[in-house]
């Protein structure tokens, strides 16, 4: 092949790609999942369990109160790839707003039934789903009142950990929220899900969430 031929293919090519990949990122969005304060509640590496059901401590022949929810959704990458084997990581407040730790000033009541931690892996199609309920508000200080959120923690080698909450759309308390109100506005939206009725075959009168994170490759360009 004639060299000047080879080098303008090969340059066509390159922009092709470039092109393909632009295309791509702009049908997908620019919006990474946005870092949030881990908080004093971080549970600390556990053993792992393939238990996602947090409504039910094993032992215990009751199940933890509160309203039931499952959380599910997507881990991908900046294209929107799906991410596989990432480990996914929640922890929350029960249903009276009170966490599972001895720093947790909040007087309310802990709920012996409720797991407060759980984790699991992404499969083939980046997909994780959690069974939880759905966790009260606590005070954060005395004029500041936290909404319910749940905590996620995302790993996967080659990608930037991610450390971040998740919230509940219509919850009033979203809108004085110091913390939802620092985010830039695509990227609170991001983090705010609508719960709808469960589709058959979940628990009855339970809500469904979706939520997806979308990780930093840790050399890939946005």
């Amino acid at each position: 092949m004639d060299r000047r031929k080879f080098i303008v293919g090969s340059f066509v090519t390159g922009l092709s790609v470039k092109a393909a990949a632009t295309a791509a990122l702009d049908q997908c969005g620019s919006v990474f999942t946005p870092s949030q304060t881990q908080g004093p509640f971080y549970p600390g590496e556990r053993s792992f369990g393939l238990d996602t059901d947090l409504t039910w401590v094993p032992g215990r022949s009751t199940r933890a109160l509160g309203d039931v929810i499952y959380v599910r959704g997507r881990v991908v990458d900046h294209l929107c790839r799906p991410i596989e084997n990432a480990n996914v990581e929640i922890w929350q407040a029960c249903a009276t707003g009170k966490y599972n730790s001895q720093r947790d000033p909040n007087p309310a009541v802990l709920d012996p039934n409720f797991k407060y931690w759980a984790e699991t892996f992404t499969n083939k199609n980046g997909e994780y789903m959690f069974k939880t309920i759905r966790p009260g508000a606590y005070p954060a200080a005395d004029d500041w009142d936290r909404p319910p959120h749940i905590h996620f923690k995302v790993t996967k080698l080659g990608y930037h950990e991610l450390i971040t909450q998740m919230y509940f759309e219509g919850e009033a308390l979203n809108d004085r929220d110091l913390i939802i109100r620092n985010l830039p506005s695509p990227e609170r939206d991001s983090v705010i899900v609508d719960f709808q009725p469960s589709p058959a075959g979940f628990e009855p009168r339970s809500l469904t969430g979706s939520f997806e994170v979308k990780l930093r490759p840790v050399q890939a360009r946005a």
